[in-house]
């Protein structure tokens, strides 16, 4: 019988983080379900009318700019370590 670190000899692995390593996670945001209700009005508006097109796009691209600008700036708070 094999046991469970006979198979983890072989195998690489990233180090495991110290204990009580800070764990990053992002902050609560509106951005998700403003860009859903966009791009919805958007797809819903195909089959209705135009202007709900252009109001859903209206809405989800800006809101798809944003929490794209706020993800990298986080991301480029964190220490080089957490970098991958």
């Amino acid at each position: 019988m094999t046991s469970e670190h006979e198979f983890e000899r072989g195998a690489q692995r990233e180090p495991v983080p110290p204990v009580g390593e800070e764990l990053h996670i992002p902050g609560p945001s509106i951005l998700p379900i403003l860009l859903a209700a966009g791009i919805t009005l958007a797809l819903i508006g195909i089959t209705i009318s135009i202007v709900l097109v252009i109001i859903g796009l209206a809405l989800a691209i800006p809101v798809a700019v944003i929490w794209l600008r706020t993800t990298l700036a986080d991301i480029g708070e964190l220490p080089p370590s957490h970098h991958h």
